[in-house]
């Protein structure tokens, strides 16, 4: 199999942060594979008594690219896809609102996101590397690292991937760890 086959999977050797990286890419694109190639049904399909949806998830998770990558790095604002002005205090704005959006504009919104969030990193790490400080800062504590911001990242692919999990298969029984060799995404912009 080649490495363009499995262009997700992180390096089998290399530096702290190409695994750190990669493993950051290995999630995006096991989430993206989850939520591909579904219809506004398919993405705002749900598990039992739980509200979350797979449209809900691909707003989140851009949302908190744009916010981690520019906000919690940089201490700029998300950016031009997200008017503060909308949403809500429950912290659920992203989760409800993917409900009025079409499949395309959820596939791009996230695509989008996540492109300009690999550009943002690549410029941060040319600066000074995963050690420096980020904007982000705990009152009293300091700054987190930009290594700590990238790892909270992973973690919170790691949690809404196991939830993407469990909506995919409600939806049409695709299941599965990784994306299948060659695997491309059909919807969107194709960005992941």
């Amino acid at each position: 199999m080649s490495e363009d086959e499995c262009w997700w999977e992180p390096p089998l050797a290399g530096t702290e942060e190409a695994h750190l990286l990669g493993a950051l890419d290995r999630l995006r694109a096991t989430f993206r594979w989850k939520a591909d190639d579904l219809d506004a049904a398919g993405l705002n399909a749900r598990v039992g008594a739980s509200a979350l949806t797979l449209g809900g998830l691909l707003k989140h998770l851009a949302r908190a690219e744009d916010v981690t990558f520019n906000w919690k790095l940089r201490g700029r604002a998300p950016g031009p896809d997200w008017d503060e002005s909308l949403i809500d205090e429950s912290d659920q704005w992203e989760f409800t609102s993917a409900a009025e959006d079409s499949p395309e504009f959820l596939y791009d919104l996230w695509d989008r996101a996540v492109a300009r969030s690999r550009e943002r990193l690549a410029s941060i790490l040319a600066e000074g590397g995963l050690d420096q400080p980020a904007h982000l800062e705990w009152p009293g504590v300091g700054h987190l690292s930009v290594r700590r911001v990238v790892f909270d990242m992973v973690e919170e692919y790691g949690r809404h991937t196991g939830h993407a999990d469990l909506l995919r298969e409600a939806v049409d029984g695709r299941v599965g760890e990784d994306p299948p060799a060659g695997w491309r995404p059909v919807s969107g912009t194709g960005g992941a």
